[in-house]
């Protein structure tokens, strides 16, 4: 009970807020649909053989009715759909002043458009709290004599309500034809959901969750209140109605429809059918979606292997999205589940592959702030290349910024953020050469005892040879990096106090990890 009242405020604020966020939202109280005057509470009120008295809420006599239907429940929200008539001998009717009032917001909040009530048999004396609710409210509150019985005020607005039956039944008829739009005309969702609008008289609008659009072209909510917060929250809300888009292992999202000004909405059945149109796009669009990716990470598997010719490769990306002669960049990211990778990367096309605890991204440069966002990430990106040029290069530069990235704590580190790395050569045999006149003897040494004097060195200068803040880094106590450092120097020739020296050794480590050659996850002893 709880739980819907909780409900019910919920619905209170989103009627209140909503008159602004959806100007083409058509509220109860207009009763216009398609230029045809439904039946109006004021309508009721004036047939003579009804004899109905209005007790107070006059200002929502233009509010039209759908069904009317009789309830002694102090709470029938939950099995209400909107623009009822409610009526009650006064069983459900609280005898206090607060009760009483609580009991007419519950209703109003649900969309109810007025309150029958006989007087003469089991209502309790209505306080003033009661009727000045329903005049604030503008919630009509009507009499019904003892000599009028309930069923004939069902009869009457179920007469008036049978002519707009047939317009609901021919706009599921169509509705169904949208089955054969998407099997034979190939709508995209932006042009799927305008044709579904015009035929059932509603606002479209389909979300995760979470909010986020639920398929390309076709808007979120304005306003997310709408969203239910419980599985079995009633459809109906201010205006329109909210149902679950279905989909294996559960909702995929919400598809939520508002009444639009001018038309005749089709009501829930029609909104129901726009759900399970949405549920087959989506699956459409997420069958699609993961043959692409499969495709995308067999390519860019092929490109790392140097694989395709150029014109092929080229051919294969523009395919999949990427730009045929625009640059592209290599990314290798860790520390993030796919299915957040996708989200961050889903307005970038872009190819993923797995390789163990690594993810290779091949996309457009534009993609690093969606990278960079990601939570916990810990990512490399490649200087910029043309598509078709050989991949083997950008995969040691990303692998290179991700270790980079991992070490400084940055979420994305972009290869060539370091200015030393413009005096080093682009050719990866010079490159090979230097790291191995400078540091092929330490190199060996760690291959061959499982040292890191190379991690330990390089660590130490990029702390600005702090050798406290270097040893914390390492894990390791100051006294067995300052060894480490001597042993490196001894290997290698270079003395670390000498200018000279030092710049040499610094462009040398930086030439061996653009070419991948150290590994600062490696392990290993003291050295």
């Amino acid at each position: 009970m709880a739980e819907h009242k909780e409900d019910g405020r919920r619905r209170e604020r989103t009627r209140k807020e909503g008159r602004e966020r959806a100007p083409e939202e058509v509220r109860r109280d207009g009763a216009r649909r398609g230029g045809r005057q439904w039946v109006t509470v004021g309508d009721l009120l004036s047939y003579p053989a009804l004899q109905l008295r209005l007790l107070a809420g006059s200002a929502g006599l233009g509010r039209s009715v759908s069904w009317a239907h009789v309830s002694e429940l102090e709470d029938p929200t939950p099995w209400l759909l909107g623009a009822e008539m409610i009526m009650t001998v006064g069983m459900a009717v609280p005898p206090d002043a607060a009760g009483q009032r609580a009991y007419l917001e519950r209703l109003d909040d649900a969309g109810v458009s007025a309150l029958a009530v006989s007087t003469q048999l089991r209502t309790p004396p209505l306080h003033d709290a009661f009727l000045a609710a329903a005049e604030e409210r503008g919630l009509p509150v009507l009499e019904v004599p003892l000599a009028v019985p309930f069923v004939t005020i069902a009869q009457e607005v179920a007469a008036a309500v049978h002519e707009d039956t047939r317009q609901r039944l021919g706009a599921q008829l169509q509705v169904f034809g949208a089955l054969r739009w998407l099997a034979e005309e190939d709508l995209d969702t932006a042009a799927l959901f305008r044709r579904l609008e015009q035929l059932s008289g509603y606002q479209v609008f389909l979300c995760t969750p979470q909010g986020r659009p639920l398929l390309p072209g076709a808007p979120a909510p304005p306003d997310l209140s709408v969203l239910p917060t419980q599985a079995d929250a009633p459809p109906s809300v201010p205006g329109g109605f909210v149902l679950p888009v279905p989909a294996p292992g559960g909702p995929a999202g919400y598809l939520v429809a508002f009444e639009r000004q001018g038309a005749r909405p089709a009501g829930l059945a029609v909104v129901q059918h726009l759900a399970a149109v949405a549920a087959l796009k989506l699956a459409m669009v997420r069958h699609e979606r993961e043959t692409l990716r499969r495709e995308g990470a067999e390519t860019l598997a092929e490109l790392l292997q140097d694989a395709l010719d150029a014109a092929t490769a080229r051919r294969r990306l523009a395919r999949l999205g990427l730009p045929e002669d625009g640059p592209v960049a290599l990314s290798v990211v860790r520390g993030v589940p796919d299915e957040a990778l996708g989200r961050a990367l889903d307005e970038h096309p872009h190819l993923v592959l797995r390789r163990g605890e690594d993810r290779y991204v091949l996309s457009a440069p534009g993609a690093a702030p969606a990278l960079a966002a990601l939570p916990g990430a810990v990512a490399g990106m490649s200087r910029p290349f043309t598509p078709g040029e050989p991949v083997r290069i950008a995969e040691r530069e990303a692998l290179w910024a991700a270790s980079r990235s991992a070490e400084s704590g940055r979420p994305l580190v972009h290869y060539g953020d370091d200015a030393t790395g413009r005096w080093l050569p682009g050719d990866p045999q010079a490159l090979g050469a230097l790291a191995d006149h400078v540091l092929g003897a330490a190199l060996r040494y760690d291959a061959a005892h499982g040292t890191r004097l190379l991690v330990s060195a390089r660590t130490w200068l990029e702390r600005d040879r702090r050798t406290e803040e270097a040893a914390a880094v390492l894990h390791v106590h100051p006294n067995t990096l300052a060894y480490r450092l001597r042993r490196f120097a001894e290997l290698t020739g270079r003395d670390l106090s000498s200018t000279a020296a030092l710049t040499e050794v610094w462009l040398a480590l930086r030439a061996a990890d653009r070419l991948g050659m150290v590994d600062p996850a490696d392990g290993g002893s003291a050295g």
